[in-house]
């Protein structure tokens, strides 16, 4: 996060059957866990679709198609203390690698090296607030509304 800027991401929620799929975060600050589809930063210049298959491919080393545009959300939050600001476009896509789908979880690197756990949740654990799901309206946008 950069103070002051307003950040362009994309994320992804590989609908698969009744769940997606999530990266597990916490914030330290809040001491919570929450969970957030996985995607990253559109650069100067480059669609969000093509955002999109470049950060999978970076992060889990994945192929993607069947890209489906959902939404967009604006998104702003507290996270370890600082203020961040996000315009989210909003994805479901189909990995090429089925056997993706049969994992219960696996794992991704970010940029920095940092490595993290993806996990398929149902969306029922975040609707009955079991789990925290961010950005905040990303339910909305997964059930048009």
């Amino acid at each position: 996060m950069k103070r002051g800027e307003i950040r362009p991401i994309v994320i992804c929620i590989f609908i698969n059957n009744d769940s997606i799929l999530v990266a597990e975060g916490y914030d330290a600050v809040k001491k919570e866990y929450y969970y957030r589809p996985i995607g990253g930063g559109i650069e100067f210049g480059e669609s969000s679709s093509s955002a999109l298959i470049r950060e999978v491919k970076e992060e889990i080393k994945a192929d993607i198609n069947e890209l489906k545009y959902l939404g967009a959300v604006e998104n702003i939050f507290t996270y370890n203390g600082d203020t961040g600001h996000e315009i989210v476009m909003v994805y479901d896509a189909s990995f090429v690698d089925k056997s993706l789908y049969k994992l219960d979880y696996f794992e991704g690197v970010e940029d920095d090296g940092t490595v993290f756990k993806l996990f398929w949740k149902p969306l029922s654990n975040f609707q009955d607030e079991e789990l925290r799901l961010v950005p905040e309206k990303l339910l909305g946008i997964i059930y048009g509304m």
